[in-house]
């Protein structure tokens, strides 16, 4: 039969086991936002984009978006904004545009109010959970 620990190592351990439990690793924490991110993205974002190359729905293909230069995928009638914008789509870029597309890019068609900063981080977490995934 196995001996009980003293009152004093038992609360200690208790301690240390919750603590663990109650901190989640951060890779824990992207797999959660990453996870939440694709459910977001298929909630809001399939209508009017899709992730498969060279598909274009109401917007452009977001296959490949990060590290894409804004307004350069062959096939697509980007407004005359979007041409002519000079940035690349990383985390920094989305998180601005999606918060506030009209203001970040005036002129642009993208048919958004803006989302909060959460569903911002968790969509292009999922983003580029997705372009890390197509790298070789």
């Amino acid at each position: 039969m196995a001996r009980l620990l003293p009152p004093s190592q038992r609360r200690l351990l208790t301690g240390i086991a919750l603590s663990a439990a109650l901190v989640a690793p951060p890779a824990a924490a992207d797999d959660a936002d990453r996870i939440q991110g694709e459910r977001l993205f298929r909630s809001q974002c399939v209508g009017c984009h899709s992730l498969a190359p060279g598909v274009h729905i109401a917007g452009p293909s977001l296959n490949g978006l990060i590290g894409r230069p804004a307004g350069s995928l062959p096939g697509f009638g980007y407004s005359a904004t979007l041409e002519a914008a000079d940035f690349d789509w990383n985390a920094e870029t989305l998180d601005a545009f999606l918060a506030a597309p009209a203001e970040f890019l005036p002129g642009n068609r993208m048919v958004l109010w803006g989302l909060a900063e959460r569903p911002r981080r968790q969509i292009i977490r999922y983003l580029e959970a997705l372009a890390a995934d197509a790298e070789p």
